[in-house]
């Protein structure tokens, strides 16, 4: 069973006394017979696709010539980290086809056919199967290498460590491991609303490299490894970096604007970017043609699986739509310099030009989206700052009368000016509780100001004539606080 970033298996092949030329097309001949689809021909190898349908399990088949031995290497297609030995299952398909075909084959068919393949070959130059890998995930060859940067995989670990860094100093700190509370998300920079748009503006980043437990933490930083052996080669890492930071910022963006009351945090909404980014560029002809379909496919379904979860409650698909989309505008506008790779002006004036754009979109959003929630619970610090000074009347006994009828004025105009709160903040965007809550709150504020007057007129007279009436409104007032407290 192969395990790894990329599962494989590779078999040497020696080509006895057979030339190039026709193990060539022995092997071309097999792949048919198998059903697979060559996808490139060159003097020196094949690449073929496996087309086992996009639901099923792919590989990509890589033959290299090179003196008198084959190497046959099959990878995994999709995003696994197990290929339950199909990759040398494979290639053991393979071979055994071209043993067969050995036999099967005259010298006059291996001309003929040999003489059809090379009119497609592409010129010695240009020989695919001649160029060093892209990739980096050959050289991932432990659990430890994840960790490491190295040339081709240098942005991917630092991101990847950087979570992980921030997640032991959380555990350190005392934050539960596996449920972390609101409390604890929000004091270590989780995006939510009413904060956000409160001039805490770098919750928008903080928060890309918090997470809700380690199950989170362990879900995002396999998917954020496995877009990184195969991004980061082709990006570089001036463009991965760009592209990971601009797509999480817009993921955060979406989620502010989408969501009202909620706390989100995690680097799924820039995983996803990238995953947009990747998209993007293979719908062009930047990658090889097989290996571009193979990973067409599977990025594809990965994606539409993840979003089609992400509709169950608690997980933010707002931010993974932002980032995704992010993702698929940036990759496109990188394209143009990818294929222009000794163009250093035109990559930089790209880079600089989308972070400008993303930077300026985003603040404008932010500075024009309403805060309701936040502006509600600015109020409500008004109203209970209010309440406070207008119940210090409860506190002035044995004070002289005059003062004690001085403060009760006060608390009357401190309960109307608590009414006026309330008018406003009815005209928000709030949830309906709150609403409801609010409709008791204006009942007890025109308890207490009945209450405020009768006992301005007790005191003023200097008579105990309305102490029923005082306790009928005091009772009144006890039976809302009691009920609204019941609701909480």
């Amino acid at each position: 069973m192969a395990v790894g970033f990329t599962p494989k298996f590779v078999e040497e092949y020696p080509l006895d006394n057979l030339s190039t030329a026709q193990f060539l097309v022995i092997v071309h001949e097999s792949v048919n017979d198998l059903g697979w689809e060559t996808s490139y021909v060159s003097p020196t190898g094949i690449i073929a696709y496996t087309a086992n349908g996009v639901f099923g399990w792919n590989a990509i088949i890589r033959i290299t010539i090179e003196n008198d031995t084959a190497t046959v290497k099959s990878s995994s297609a999709g995003s696994e980290m197990f290929d339950f030995g199909r990759n040398k299952k494979a290639v053991k398909s393979l071979v055994e086809a071209i043993d067969e075909f050995k036999s099967k084959l005259s010298a006059e068919d291996i001309e003929e056919k040999h003489l059809q393949l090379s009119a497609n070959f592409p010129p010695a130059g240009d020989d695919y199967l001649k160029l060093p890998p892209q990739g980096t995930a050959e050289q991932i060859n432990g659990f430890l290498t994840i960790f490491k940067p190295q040339p081709g995989y240098f942005v991917t670990p630092v991101l990847f460590n950087l979570n992980i860094l921030v997640f032991i100093l959380m555990a350190i700190k005392g934050v539960d491991i596996l449920s972390p509370t609101v409390a604890d998300l929000l004091q270590w920079g989780a995006n939510f609303k009413p904060l956000t748009l409160d001039g805490q503006w770098w919750r928008l980043l903080t928060n890309v490299f918090l997470h809700i437990g380690i199950l989170h933490l362990l879900l995002n930083m396999y998917a954020l490894v496995y877009i990184g052996l195969l991004l980061e080669p082709h990006l570089g890492k001036l463009r991965f970096i760009t592209a990971y930071l601009l797509t999480g910022l817009l993921a955060s963006i979406t989620s502010l604007w989408w969501h009202e009351n909620t706390v989100s945090a995690g680097a799924s909404g820039a995983i996803f970017g990238m995953y947009g980014v990747f998209l993007a560029m293979l719908t062009t002809d930047l990658i090889e043609k097989s290996t571009r379909r193979a990973l067409l496919t599977s990025i594809a379904v990965f994606v539409g699986y993840n979003l089609l979860n992400g509709l169950k409650s608690g997980v933010d698909n707002a931010a993974h739509i932002g980032g995704l989309v992010g993702g698929l505008i940036i990759g496109y506008c990188f394209t143009l310099s990818l294929k222009k790779p000794a163009d250093i002006r035109l990559k930089h004036s790209l880079i600089a030009i989308l972070t400008i754009i993303t930077l300026i979109t985003c603040g404008w959003i932010y500075k024009a989206m309403p805060n309701d929630i936040g502006d509600y619970d600015k109020g409500m610090e008004m109203f209970t700052s209010n309440e406070t000074r207008a119940l210090e009347v409860y506190n002035m006994k044995g004070a002289p009368r005059p003062k004690v009828l001085t403060a009760i004025k006060k608390g009357i105009g401190y309960w109307n000016e608590d009414i006026k709160i309330l008018e406003r903040v009815d005209k928000l965007s709030v949830p309906e509780p709150i609403k409801m809550r609010d409709k008791k709150l204006k009942q007890y504020l025109d308890l207490r100001i009945k209450s405020f007057e009768i006992m301005y007129k007790a005191v003023d007279e200097n008579t105990d004539k309305y102490n029923a009436d005082m306790n009928y409104y005091n009772h009144q007032i006890q039976v809302i606080i009691d009920s609204m407290k019941a609701v909480e």
